[in-house]
């Protein structure tokens, strides 16, 4: 219309040679902005102490997008992840989080199995207002803590630490407990509170409390005192992270304690088995999903198909819940019918029934993190299997 105005005097052919070149131009952008990738930051802690657990999240989550990638993207448009790997340390992560936002523009972003690290990036991404989803970490205060940009894929360390607590009382048949916590990560203080909480209302009790910090290498004090306890618990449990529950649970073994020791998803690790040895026995902890090629037919097709990508099985649940991360964006993404961060969060907080390997993805009003039933899976003869499905009667507020 400017132009127009302008150029009242043009001739007829004119105007119509200026149209044509809008035209062309017109429709050069909107092919330039089909060719686009959709951005998705990945910031994962793919070396350090949090390696065995995120590096199976981001390998879920590649699969996830290759295939949706090769069935044509999402709006017409790929899907590009943009990695990062945070090194298990919250400041690179802090880091990293400026870096997605400020260069890489990604229209959301996801990651990470541990709060610490969700917590160092997510306010950023609050105050940005982009969305940012984590396969993994558990602590129901994340979505409270950082505000409604933040979204759990899995679900929260009190049902996790409820199902424990009723696997301990109802099948274990134990009501006196030792707890033994890592004291230097928000993930393992507040899967102990919880545990303790839900095991009390249950009509059990801790009669003995005890701390280690991550990277301990020696656990022989807290073992003294624990084989002192007169009269004995009936049974463990151990708050700890992926590094340090093998050896925990080896020098345990080692030291002549047989009870039964119960734990959260940070056992969810190879490194239970490959460390732990032969003390990996009579453990039992809960996890997202029994990951097996004689589990659910969802879990054996992903596990054909992750086995298939990656030359080795899904090592632990973190794979899928990754998988399940990126699933559910681009459902959103669809749902919304634009790439934009504000519709995409809208569309992720009004998801219902979404059908994840790890389980239905449902987002009650005002609650960003998921009602999903807790699986119990068991260590013994240096292998896995499923100990129990809980769907817990109580859960501790977060």
């Amino acid at each position: 219309m400017i132009l127009l105005r302008r150029r009242t005097m043009l001739r007829g052919a004119a105007l119509a040679g200026l149209a044509g070149v809008a035209t062309a131009t017109w429709r050069g952008r909107a092919m330039a902005a089909a060719d686009e990738t959709i951005k998705l930051g990945a910031p994962f802690n793919l070396t350090g102490n949090m390696a065995s657990l995120d590096q199976p999240a981001l390998n879920g989550a590649k699969l996830a997008a290759q295939e949706i990638n090769a069935t044509g993207g999402v709006l017409g448009r790929k899907i590009e992840l943009v990695v990062y790997d945070t090194k298990s340390d919250p400041t690179v992560a802090a880091s990293v989080g400026s870096q997605l936002l400020n260069q890489d523009k990604v229209l959301a972003a996801f990651g990470f199995t541990d709060s610490d690290y969700a917590l160092a990036i997510g306010t950023l991404f609050q105050k940005a207002a982009v969305p940012f989803l984590t396969p993994g970490a558990t602590s129901p205060k994340l979505p409270e803590q950082i505000g409604d940009e933040m979204f759990l894929v899995c679900f929260g360390d009190n049902v996790q630490a409820a199902a424990g607590a009723e696997f301990t009382l109802n099948t274990l048949k134990a009501k006196s407990v030792y707890l033994l916590r890592d004291s230097s990560t928000e993930y393992t203080t507040l899967l102990a509170k919880y545990f303790e909480e839900a095991l009390v209302h249950g009509g059990g009790k801790v009669v003995k409390r005890d701390d280690y910090k991550s990277g301990d290498r020696s656990f022989s004090a807290q073992i003294t005192k624990l084989k002192a306890l007169s009269p004995k618990p009936q049974a463990l449990f151990v708050s700890a992270g992926p590094d340090d529950i093998g050896l925990v649970v080896k020098q345990l073994r080692q030291a002549g304690v047989t009870l039964p020791i119960v734990g959260g998803d940070g056992y969810d690790t190879p490194l239970l088995l490959s460390v732990g040895g032969k003390g990996a026995h009579d453990v039992y902890y809960s996890t997202h999903a029994y990951m097996a090629e004689d589990s659910t037919p969802d879990i054996k097709k992903f596990y054909a198909a992750y086995k298939a990508a990656f030359n080795t099985p899904p090592e632990n649940a973190f794979a899928a819940l990754g998988y399940d991360t990126v699933e559910l964006i681009v459902d959103a993404i669809k749902r919304a019918g634009v790439a934009e961060p504000a519709k995409l969060r809208d569309a992720l907080a009004t998801t219902q029934g979404y059908h994840g390997i790890t389980g239905a993805i449902s987002y009650r009003p005002g609650v960003r993190v998921p009602d999903k039933t807790v699986t119990i899976i068991g260590a013994g003869n240096n292998r896995l299997h499923l100990a129990a499905q809980v769907t817990p009667s109580w859960v501790a507020q977060p």
